[in-house]
């Protein structure tokens, strides 16, 4: 259960990060369109900055925070693990 929803939380911040990415670019490219007076979605592009771009930096920012910490606990719990049967075993 766990793996398969970690799964699908890699699946979800990779296809987030390409649209972020695909977000700064088109960004980057509208910001040279509009210096040169060439109409390349600027407008656009900034009117769906705070309902759409944002909360996607955010998504991404806090799914990586959150893989982050679950490799963390995982990593813990299974050290404590493994130190309990190893203290098991020098015991017998």
């Amino acid at each position: 259960m766990k793996e398969t929803l970690l799964h699908w939380l890699n699946t979800v911040l990779v296809a987030n990060f390409f649209f972020v990415l695909f977000a700064f670019l088109w960004f980057a490219i509208a910001l040279i369109g509009r210096l040169t007076g060439i109409p390349l979605g600027f407008d656009l592009w900034h009117r769906l900055w705070e309902p759409v771009f944002t909360p996607a930096i955010g998504i991404l920012m806090g799914g990586a925070i959150l893989t982050g910490v679950v490799a963390k606990l995982n990593q813990w719990f299974h050290s404590k693990s493994g130190n309990e049967a190893k203290t098991k075993a020098l015991s017998t």
